[in-house]
């Protein structure tokens, strides 16, 4: 697919998301990569965007540059941000109770402390990325491993092979304390973040290091 062609997908691809309003991002292409620019009033609008061009076929990297920009009456301050986040977080049943901490400034969420699982991780993100006033968000939750590298190479193995978005046989997987690398080689951009979602799926994982090539 040439660089127009799939310029003019991404853009038709964002204008039919109805959660973010795509009017003000800018979109530039060179050889399969994307550069998003221009700005949008929300982080959970960012992030949604970056998912959106992700998904569309021919698309072989991207750089992230949209800018959040709050107006008016929906700036939010940072004592009000961070309170309304630990509630959220004490709120989450599938974090544990007093395990991630949270600290803001100037709307910029960084979340810290110690969970089992990717999952718990994850949802602590999801919990605070679309509060109002966010602007960014750095999740540094550490994850503290209880299983073996050869169990957790298992583990990942059998989710590849249990995942119907998924042809595994062409990925390789190498465990090494809690980092996870992967090599191989995958059709197209969606199984490679499916194989990204199943090795996150196991116990313990700290790194993930995708070396897996699309084409």
């Amino acid at each position: 697919m040439d660089d127009i062609t799939l310029r003019q997908d991404i853009l038709d691809e964002l204008d039919f998301e109805p959660s973010i309003d795509a009017a003000n991002i800018g979109v530039a292409v060179e050889d399969g990569i994307i550069t998003l620019t221009g700005h949008v009033s929300s982080y959970s609008e960012k992030e949604t965007a970056e998912r959106v061009v992700k998904r569309v076929k021919g698309v072989r990297g991207i750089a992230q540059e949209i800018e959040v920009r709050i107006f008016g009456n929906r700036e939010t301050s940072d004592d009000d941000i961070a309170r309304r986040a630990a509630n959220m977080l004490d709120w989450n049943v599938s974090i544990p109770k007093g395990a991630v901490q949270v600290k803001v400034q100037k709307g910029w969420v960084t979340l810290t402390g110690k969970v089992e699982w990717q999952y718990q991780k994850n949802a602590a993100a999801d919990a605070v990325r679309n509060l109002a006033g966010v602007v960014g968000l750095s999740n540094v939750i550490e994850l503290t491993p209880r299983v073996s590298a050869a169990d957790v190479k298992k583990r990942i193995e059998d989710a590849f092979k249990r995942d119907a978005e998924l042809e595994s046989q062409g990925i390789r997987v190498e465990v090494s304390g809690g980092s996870v690398t992967l090599r191989g080689k995958v059709h197209t951009w969606s199984e490679r973040r499916a194989a990204e979602r199943a090795a996150w799926s196991a116990p313990g994982i700290k790194t993930l290091n995708d070396q897996i090539a699309i084409g």
